[in-house]
């Protein structure tokens, strides 16, 4: 008996195991295979980074090295100088450096692309580049040297000994310290470096991007835990303010808020909220619950906000845009004022299109943003400003526009709305010079907010 059911099951357990190593064959091959993909991808965005660095040393050389009165040329130049630190900067986000401290090169990187590209935006025949920015591109020349020079000694030494990218990822991830590796010990070295570059002057332009949002820049007094706590019960409309619950975040910093949590029946997770601590502002606040249904239109969406926002003293605000999800409303609102549609002063609402209840609120760019401009007439009128625009717009509608450029400077514009090649556009022509400054495509079918 044992002996027949050892001849019908050993062909069974031979086959079964066959099968097993064959699969187990297969899967260490299609491992293999990935990581193989993972490395190639690797070593080719490392190669090409170091290319792209030297060019980047040989652009900014032409650059200095034209005519100071061709002015045109330095503009050609600079245009090739952002274009090759964008794509360094696209290939050290290929590598897997997350876990590396190398934000001092990263930084260097897009201050230098924003730098080119800032200066490559203006008339440089009107506004030629000045000594200080002459000499930063001197500075930036120099600096690129040096970076291009250490990763060519890296380049060597992984194609020499061999080094694996993988090998790296692994050991970032140990997070074992000191991180034994060629490659990582020539990145943190430049990275070092290039942290002690004090000569390069970048212009206030540049550095006015990377300002960060802080309670510093608000007016008035600190608010207490107390006067947080009023003021949400007062939004909220609650009889009873010791229901909420008020949090302190960041204190000492500049980023310093309270956080406010209320119960609600409908959601498990409640209402939040956070105020700033300079002058006790609202920045947002959020009831999320499931809206199952849609009854509200366009129209009528828009027009609760609008209420919402009139009854909580956002004043003089105009409907901008409109985007729908899930069943909800959002709608930004800009500020008006003598005809200005203000895109600096914007708060978006989210509106429940079942029953129009409001589930949200962001007011951060309103908070750090609004105050009074006055804005000097444009040169331009509307119908000089429209000969800027392709003639194949239709436009529908036109109006004065405050925005903030590529250069974050504030402009007024002729903002006019239209259609061309089938899509729905905004677009911003600059009231003193007549250039194009934006261009906001708002979908094929966008569904239209009229202005109010």
């Amino acid at each position: 008996m044992y002996s027949r059911l050892s001849i019908v099951m050993f062909p069974i357990l031979l086959v079964a195991l066959i099968g097993a190593g064959v699969w187990g064959y297969l899967e260490h091959q299609e491992k293999n295979s990935i990581l193989i993909k993972a490395e190639n991808q690797y070593q080719r965005a490392f190669h090409d980074l170091s290319f792209h660095v030297n060019k980047l040393h040989s652009e900014l050389g032409n650059t200095l090295a034209v005519n100071t009165a061709s002015q045109d040329s330095y503009k050609k130049g600079l245009i090739n100088v952002w274009r090759i630190t964008s794509q360094a900067q696209s290939e050290i986000n290929q590598l897997p450096l997350t876990l590396l401290p190398f934000n001092k090169t990263e930084e260097f990187l897009a201050n230098m692309a924003n730098f080119s590209y800032r200066a490559a935006l203006r008339d440089l025949n009107k506004q030629p580049l000045t000594q200080e920015e002459l000499g930063t591109l001197n500075a930036l020349y120099q600096h690129s040297s040096e970076i291009s020079t250490n990763l060519r000694d890296m380049q060597s030494k992984v194609l020499t000994n061999n080094l694996r990218w993988m090998d790296v990822e692994t050991a970032l991830a140990t997070e074992k310290e000191p991180l034994d590796n060629a490659i990582i010990d020539g990145f943190q070295t430049m990275d070092k470096k290039v942290s002690e570059y004090s000569d390069v002057k970048w212009s206030p332009s540049v550095m006015n991007i990377y300002q960060k949002r802080d309670m510093k820049m608000l007016s008035g007094n600190d608010a207490t835990a107390e006067e947080i706590r009023r003021k949400a019960a007062q939004f909220l409309n609650l009889q009873d303010p010791s229901v909420l619950q008020v949090v302190e975040n960041g204190a000492g910093t500049e980023f310093h808020s309270f956080s406010v949590t209320a119960p609600r029946n409908q959601s498990s997770d409640g209402v939040h909220m956070d105020y700033s601590t300079k002058g006790g502002q609202l920045l947002w606040f959020a009831a999320p619950r499931d809206v199952t249904e849609k009854k509200l239109d366009v129209r009528k969406a828009r027009d609760t906000a609008a209420e919402f926002l009139d009854s909580h003293d956002y004043k003089n605000m105009t409907a901008v845009s409109y985007d729908e999800y899930n069943n909800n409303a959002n709608i930004t609102f800009a500020s008006r004022k003598n005809d200005v549609i203000n895109y600096l002063d914007k708060v978006s609402v989210k509106v429940a299109l079942d029953n129009g209840e409001i589930l949200g609120l962001q007011a951060t760019d309103y908070v750090f943003d609004h105050k009074d401009r006055e804005h000097k007439a444009p040169k331009l009128t509307a119908e000089e400003a429209r000969k800027s625009l392709n003639p194949n717009l239709k436009v529908d509608k036109e109006a004065k526009a405050l925005i903030r450029n590529d250069a974050q400077e504030e402009v007024l514009c002729y903002e006019y709305t239209g259609r061309i090649n089938g899509g729905v556009y905004r677009i911003y022509i600059n009231g003193e010079t007549g250039t194009e400054e934006k261009i906001d495509r708002l979908g094929k079918d966008e569904q239209q907010v009229t202005q109010s």
